[in-house]
């Protein structure tokens, strides 16, 4: 671990098989779990908490404060998850008074130029692919993937086992196991390459787009959407997820059907 060209303050908590290369900052109150690799010229600022096995390239910098005018020096911290990779240039920030925290979950990856900004919460086994910004207190479920080049506006919740083209600007929800793409950012589909890799069956993807005909291709609006799903579809966790989803859009969610295909 003990590396000369790089700087660990002493109250810094680091596991004894951790690798730093040159020219490392890692500040106080950061705690860095075993196995985990730090590239050279990296920057953990203090409330860093990063899991096991985590590979972190060249240039990232971890827990920098906010960039948020209403941050007041809160006492925050920026949760990176076991076994991610966050590749060149990637920032991540740490939390405001509003949640407190920043999380990266477990399995990520996050590649270079990524920003995820201050009380972000990204789950499990999420790609984050090129020059993709996201900004503060946007939620992005397990198993999402985000093309390169997006920017994901404030606030914004993206569901689980959704594919994002690159290029997207996101201003609406995204409700889970959804394609999305077109300049419009519409619907674009069931993500159904992606749940098959994941194990889902024909059965159950052949119900989520049952459930999106209603939401997209019915005419109705989104609570009568809802209301017909939950009265005349067969009960299913994939059904529940997307009701309650659109249920507790605070933005609203993408736009309806696109001229693209959803098999």
């Amino acid at each position: 671990m003990k590396q000369p060209l790089a700087y660990i303050h002493p109250e810094a908590k680091i596991a004894p098989n951790v690798v730093i290369e040159p020219f490392v900052t890692i500040d106080k109150n950061v705690v860095i779990e075993e196995g985990t690799r730090i590239g050279s010229n990296v920057t953990i600022l203090e409330g860093a908490r990063i899991g096991k096995n985590c590979n972190i390239f060249p240039g990232a910098v971890i827990s920098a404060i906010p960039q948020d005018l209403k941050f007041a020096g809160e006492d925050t911290v920026a949760i990176i998850g076991d076994n991610t990779t966050i590749r060149e240039c990637v920032t991540v920030n740490r939390g405001t008074a509003s949640k407190g925290k920043t999380v990266v979950g477990n399995n990520c990856l996050l590649m270079a130029y990524v920003h995820i900004a201050h009380d972000v919460i990204v789950g499990n086994n999420v790609i984050i692919a090129n020059a993709t910004q996201v900004a503060g207190e946007v939620r992005i479920d397990d198993y999402a993937i985000m093309g390169g080049s997006s920017a994901i506006h404030q606030f914004v919740h993206v569901g689980a086992h959704v594919m994002v083209q690159g290029g997207a600007l996101l201003s609406k929800d995204v409700p889970p196991y959804v394609k999305v793409g077109n300049t419009k950012m519409s619907y674009g589909g069931i993500n159904s390459i992606g749940l098959r890799r994941r194990g889902y069956t024909n059965e159950q993807i052949n119900g989520i787009q049952n459930i999106y005909r209603v939401l997209y291709q019915s005419g109705l609006n989104n609570s009568d959407a809802t209301e017909k799903i939950e009265a005349e579809l067969p009960a299913s966790k994939e059904r529940d997820e997307i009701v309650l989803f659109v249920k507790n859009s605070q933005r609203g969610i993408i736009k309806g059907y696109s001229a693209s295909s959803d098999r």
